[in-house]
């Protein structure tokens, strides 16, 4: 049972909490996505275009969307689109299903190889753990997720810090270098940072049941300011640190993976790759929580509860994971990401920053 947050702190903090451990997922974690997305434009270009283009979209929308959830009561994917797209609600839901398939491949993918490289097990072993993890939370429901997710974006923060604070005692010459120094900002920086915000935002609408004790329009708003921030702050520690070995990170399958080899600091590794597994049940728990909570709100009602609903959402969902990482489908779904990008940006960014806001204003008029 999810008990109501009492705090205003909690009810500021906790959705921002939430929305980074979902973000995160494998490629910002390994700091894969952020070398493809803003490397092309240069380290400083890269930096500029996540501090302040992809920032700006992650606040504003987060914004918007919990006070739009708050107005009218639409904590889940499907009732939120439904108020906001009215018969076309269904279009958001086909990008979303696209984006599960992708993301659930990549964290089944990436939890094998980690426990692999990490601790010589097979990667089973490590998809095995995953799945269980992920399996329990989406089970034991909204409380249990809230704590934990929110507990380890704590200690995620923790470990980025020392990660950060160990690379600049040793690379801080290499980055004040590139930042100060060469000063590479490449065309279409801010094109590049939009981009990385528009495919990231999809995840928004999975979170909406963390901002549920917001009381007023300032709380909902200020949540969503600050979960703008906290899903960044990561991501800048983590672009920061590679900027440290860049170019090599620029180009490299695992960037951070290059960091620690130069780092070589072992335990640091360890505790990292420890973490970063934990993420990756995070993401994993977050996306098929959203489905769960669809579901339930479509054939569960109180006076006659599905309880079946969610270890079996939950298990077939992992099981999909699972089928598209073992047959090689992930490089070939992958190719989806632009597409889905824009389709979220169309779909999900626009309606929302415009006939959303209108909706809001008109009701508070109405009423």
């Amino acid at each position: 049972m999810r008990e109501k947050r009492h705090n205003k702190f909690q009810r500021l903090i906790v959705p921002g909490l939430i929305f980074q451990s979902v973000v995160i997922a494998g490629g910002y974690g390994t700091g894969a996505e952020l070398a493809e997305f803003f490397f092309p434009f240069g380290a400083l270009g890269g930096l500029i275009a996540m501090c302040t283009v992809t920032f700006l979209f992650w606040a504003a929308v987060c914004a918007v969307t919990f006070e739009f959830a708050r107005v009218f009561k639409t904590y889940d994917y499907r009732s939120l689109f439904k108020q906001l797209l009215g018969p076309f609600w269904f279009l958001f839901e086909i990008c979303y299903l696209v984006l599960l398939l992708i993301v659930l491949a990549v964290v089944v993918a990436a939890s094998g190889s980690n426990i692999n490289e990490v601790f010589g097990l097979n990667r089973w072993i490590g998809v095995g753990i995953m799945a269980v993890g992920v399996i329990y939370l989406v089970v034991m429901g909204t409380g249990v997720i809230e704590k934990v997710l929110s507990f380890w974006s704590y200690v995620l923060y923790a470990v980025y810090l020392v990660f950060m604070i160990m690379s600049f005692i040793k690379f801080g010459e290499s980055i004040v270098y590139q930042l100060g120094t060469v000063k590479e900002i490449g065309p279409g920086w801010a094109l590049g940072g939009a981009r990385y915000a528009f495919y990231n935002l999809g995840v928004i609408p999975l979170i909406l049941f963390s901002t549920v004790d917001a009381k007023n329009r300032a709380e909902a708003i200020g949540s969503g300011l600050i979960a703008g921030a906290i899903g960044i702050i990561p991501a800048i520690m983590l672009f920061i640190v590679m900027i440290g070995q860049y170019p090599e990170t620029a180009t490299a399958t695992v960037p951070v993976n290059v960091v620690f080899q130069h780092l070589n600091v072992r335990w640091l590794q360890i505790v990292f790759q420890i973490v970063l597994f934990g993420t990756l049940i995070e993401t994993g728990s977050g996306f098929i929580k959203a489905v769960s909570d669809r579901l339930e709100g479509q054939f569960s009602k109180p006076e006659n509860p599905r309880r079946w609903i969610r270890p079996v959402t939950a298990l077939i969902c992992v099981l999909l994971g699972v089928l598209v990482s073992t047959f090689g489908l992930t490089g070939l779904i992958a190719k989806g990401y632009g597409t889905i990008t824009w389709g979220f940006f169309v779909l999900y960014v626009i309606p929302m920053l415009t006939w959303g806001v209108y909706k809001i204003v008109r009701h508070k008029k109405a009423r």
